[in-house]
């Protein structure tokens, strides 16, 4: 079996407001919260990435910022056991007004979009700085930078 590295690449939106947006997802028949962001395609950079990322997820453009973290461990797929998941993080800075819609409270999917057990669907939702932790979202790189955020801010 061939063993493969599975790059990701996730940006930290912090608002005026003092909130952090996160992506609730439906993948496969799971439920995850995570930070914006997805796969690094061959061919482009970790900033271009997430650029495209933002683009196709949240129709908004984004400068991206200060680099966080780069996972340092080793990482298996939850998706597939023969990926390693490396994930680096950025702040990101949208370059207009936000026009995604956010929902107030997780996983706030409609019916039809997690109909399909194979299906993925996305929203996404703000939590205030306050409020925010390791415990808000659902990965185990996530985790990290979680607590890195709460700790810088």
């Amino acid at each position: 079996m061939a063993h493969l590295f599975n790059i990701r690449v996730y940006g930290i939106l912090l608002t005026n407001n003092r909130e952090i947006v996160v992506s609730d997802e439906f993948i496969r028949g799971s439920f995850f919260t995570k930070f914006p962001g997805g796969g690094l395609e061959f061919g482009e950079g970790t900033r271009d990435c997430l650029k495209r990322e933002l683009m196709e997820e949240m129709q908004t453009e984004v400068e991206v910022g200060e680099h966080i973290y780069t996972t340092d461990f080793f990482q298996m797929s939850a998706f597939n056991n023969a990926h390693q998941i490396v994930s680096v993080y950025y702040y990101i800075h949208p370059l207009q007004t936000l026009q995604t819609e956010f929902k107030q409270k997780p996983f706030d999917f409609l019916p039809e979009q997690i109909s399909d057990p194979r299906g993925e669907a996305e929203v996404f939702r703000r939590i205030h700085l306050d409020e925010f932790n390791d415990e808000s979202v659902t990965l185990p790189i996530d985790k990290i930078v979680a607590r890195m955020i709460r700790e810088r801010h």
